[in-house]
Parts: C-alpha cells; structure tokens; sequence
C-alpha cells in the first residue's frame, strides 16, 4: 500500500484512485483515534488493531452454504499489537470458544444489548457486530483498541490471491470433508478457496479442536507475512496494489481505519520489523465445560507486557497443530561442560535480555521468522 501511494507516476495514482474508492462503509468503535488522517510515513506510537473473522454467508459464494444457515460469528479474533518504537509486532489470538463477560454493547439497529457475564467470544459479533468484539477485547485485556477490520470469506481468498499464493508445509497428511481439504506432506502453494479452506480446516489438523485450528492458522499468517514482505511482493506494483484493493473492497473497516493513508501509515509502521520479532501467540486458556476459559495470572501477565510495550519471546512450543519445520531445525550440539555456579556471585547483565517478556509454556505460538508445518489429521482418526 505505501508503495502505491507514494508513487509519482500516473499509473500508480490511478490506481491509488481507484483503490480509495474501493473502501467500503464503515462501523464507528467507542474509542476511535482523533485527529487529522496522519501523512503517507509511519503512523506515530503503537497501534492495537482487532481483525476480526466473520463466518456469515450473507454476500458469499453459494458452495459455503444457505445466508440464514449460519449466525453471524467471529470464529477469527486476532488482535494486532505494535510497539511504539515500531520495533516489534505481536499478533494475539483468541480461541472462538472461550467464555469471557461482555459488556453492554450498542445494538446496529438502535437501542442497547445488555451486558452479559459468560458468553464465548465468538458470539459478540452477533450481539453487536464489530464494534462489540471492539469492546470486549478491550475490557478482557486493558487495552484501548482504536482500529478494527471485519473479513468474510472473500477477503481471505482475495488476499492470498493478491500476493500470488502462500506457501504452507504440511508435515502430516491433512484430511478434512467438512471443508474438502486434502493435503499431502510436503509444501503447498494455497490462494483463493484453497486457501481460505486451510485456515477454516479443524477436523483435518492437531487433535480437532479450535486450539490446534490456531496453530494451524498461525503457519498459514506466518507465511503469508514473509510473502507479503518478500522482494518479489513489494517489487512488483500489480501485487502491492492487488494487496491493497483485497483490503479496501472486502472489508469492513472502523472509521478510524476506513482511510487509505491510514492504512498505508500503519503498513509503513510494520515494514521494517525484523521477521523474528513478529510473534504470533495463542492467548492462555484452561479447558472448561464447552469450551475454554482465560488461564490466569499467564493470560493477565501476557497484555500486562504488551502494554508495556515489551517484546515477547515466546516460553511454550507451536501447539498441536503445528510443529518446527525439519529442514529448518539445527543439529543438536554437544552438552556443555559442567560448570559450579556460585550462588553469592553477582548475576551477568549480559546473560539476559533487558526488557524482554518471557512467556509462559501456555501460550503456544511462532515468530514470523520460524518455518513451520501444520501437523495433519487423517479421516480415520477423526
């Protein structure tokens, strides 16, 4: 987008034309950025965005089923955090399943939905679309979220095609009928419906549950973030304004996004954050009767951080669903020699990293910079 737009030549600016007219209406949040659309650079302090994965078929292809078959659901809750030093990113999700209290939300109609002490997440968006997950998330977390996106279906398969495919590994054969995914180990370049299919695939990967489908997810953005900032994705004009229309034509985006150079200054805020302090991190969660429940202190411990705006490194493994690329793992080295430590002896400062937030083994995830591969279920297992 930012390459787009600070582009001289005409045909650029027709393009970026045509992809502001491409933004679609947008849903006004309680706590919306004020001030002037900032200038084409990178947008000042940090930014917390909230994407939001909508499983309505209300304007969608016919294969994914009837309009009034499904509610309107946000089985996809990501919320993206960048520091204010723009030297770090993480990406945060929430499992669709986890029961958390929602507040009064403003119903789109009129009127006022009431609060509620224990839904599961995903149902927020029907209670009061995307400014209700806005307000949820924010009084789960203590954060303040000015910028939200809502995407169907048709976002998902435009994006992947925009960049010209995501390459995912698959170390275990993935086998899933309800979303007809089939897989074999190896690497698979997905776009389009294929690869909107890989990211909805449950049954096919991990042990089945909406954890591991994270995991899997979690492969998929990793890859499509190392993509997104390969040579050949901001080399080539056609891509970088394909990418840019994706977004602006299917999405629904907050008022304080819906403007292209906001868009772009939050892009130019991300494009020079090194690959491996892009963290992806599944939220802590304890099993509960239905679903999930926030595990604590981690779950506290995690936004505590990221509100400090410290880096995280990440204490737990990728999850179930996904496991450490082979190819890509080191060798095992030999033990080190043993060493006594004395216990009065001063700690090295050098030994640690200051201001980085380990986490805990319960939030599972990946860096960006890590190659991983989704880790298949066949049919008979399901």
């Amino acid at each position: 987008m930012a390459v787009v737009l600070v582009s001289g030549v005409s045909v650029a600016s027709l393009a970026t034309y045509d992809v502001a007219a491409s933004v679609q209406p947008s849903v006004h949040l309680a706590n919306e950025t004020k001030g002037p659309v900032p200038q084409i650079g990178a947008i000042p302090g940090g930014v917390n965005l909230l994407v939001v994965g909508s499983d309505s078929r209300k304007g969608q292809d016919a294969r994914f089923g009837e309009v009034d078959s499904t509610g309107d659901l946000n089985d996809v809750t990501m919320l993206l955090h960048i520091s204010a030093d723009h030297s770090n990113a993480s990406v945060i999700s929430f499992p669709r399943d986890m029961f958390v209290p929602i507040p009064a939300c403003p119903d789109p109609s009129g009127g006022t939905f009431n609060s509620m002490s224990r839904q599961k997440i995903n149902t927020t968006l029907t209670y009061g679309g995307l400014a209700c997950t806005v307000l949820t998330v924010e009084k789960l977390t203590g954060l303040d979220i000015p910028f939200a996106a809502e995407v169907q279906f048709s976002g998902v398969m435009a994006m992947s095609t925009a960049v010209g495919g995501v390459p995912v590994c698959v170390a275990e054969e993935i086998q899933d009928d309800y979303t007809q995914t089939y897989l074999t180990p190896g690497m698979h370049t997905l776009e389009g419906v294929a690869a909107l299919q890989f990211l909805r695939t449950r049954h096919g990967v991990g042990d089945g549950s909406d954890l591991t489908r994270i995991n899997n997810q979690q492969v998929f953005m990793s890859s499509l973030v190392r993509t997104v900032k390969s040579a050949d994705t901001l080399s080539d004009p056609l891509k970088v304004y394909s990418l840019a229309k994706a977004v602006t034509a299917n999405m629904t985006l907050s008022a304080s996004l819906n403007n292209v150079s906001t868009l772009a200054s939050i892009a130019v805020a991300l494009k020079d954050i090194p690959l491996d302090q892009v963290v992806f991190v599944q939220v802590p969660t304890g099993s509960t009767a239905g679903g999930v429940l926030p595990l604590q202190p981690d779950f506290e411990d995690l936004f505590t951080a990221i509100a400090a705006d410290q880096p995280l490194e990440l204490g737990g493994t990728t999850g179930a669903g996904a496991t450490l690329d082979p190819s890509t793992t080191p060798a095992p080295t030999a033990p080190a020699p043993t060493e006594t430590t004395d216990p009065n002896a001063t700690p090295d400062p050098a030994a640690t990293t200051p201001g980085v937030t380990v986490l805990p083994e319960s939030a599972t995830g990946q860096t960006a910079g890590e190659l991983t591969c989704s880790v298949g279920r066949t049919l008979e297992n399901q």
